[in-house]
């Protein structure tokens, strides 16, 4: 049976110790779905929007990346990672909702699923930040993780299997 990792014997919160692991090269991938109103999508011209703070999606691509890049500071018992690789991902899908993919890579000796996840939240989260002013109806749902590769588990997400 599966048992959580961040508790010690006596059930205190810990760190994972990776120390015996081996190093290999892991990959994740997250998403997050940013539900924008009428008002909001109105302003979408050719793959972006422009504010008067400037390009809504290149500034929430630079959080997501910086926001990966500092998940060992935001969540307590995450390891902090020198990422090999970061990529944001954000366009519009045929429901008019802003999708928001982030894919974090490390060759190291514990996975970077959480730095994908923060990523993608970061970046969700600024869209929201640089459209409130339009509307506070801005619905940011379904954060989750997509697939991970090189450790122990690897994971693909399927609709099916929720």
């Amino acid at each position: 049976m599966a048992e959580y990792t961040h508790f010690d014997a006596s059930g205190n919160p810990t760190m994972v110790d990776v120390g015996n692991k081996p190093v290999t090269r892991r990959l994740a991938k997250a998403r997050a779905i940013v539900e924008l109103p009428a008002e909001v999508l109105s302003s979408f011209d050719r793959g972006d929007i422009m504010t008067v703070k400037g390009s809504v999606f290149q500034t929430a691509i630079l959080a997501g990346i910086m926001g990966a890049k500092k998940t060992g500071e935001l969540i307590p018992l995450c390891h902090p990672l020198g990422l090999d690789n970061c990529q944001v991902q954000i366009q519009l899908n045929d429901n008019q909702e802003v999708v928001v993919e982030c894919t974090a890579a490390n060759t190291g000796k514990t996975g970077v699923e959480m730095e994908a996840l923060t990523g993608a939240s970061i970046a969700a989260l600024t869209i929201y930040d640089m459209c409130k002013a339009l509307s506070h109806l801005i619905v940011i749902k379904d954060v989750r993780l997509l697939e991970k590769s090189g450790g122990k588990n690897d994971f693909k997400y399927s609709a099916e299997a929720t």
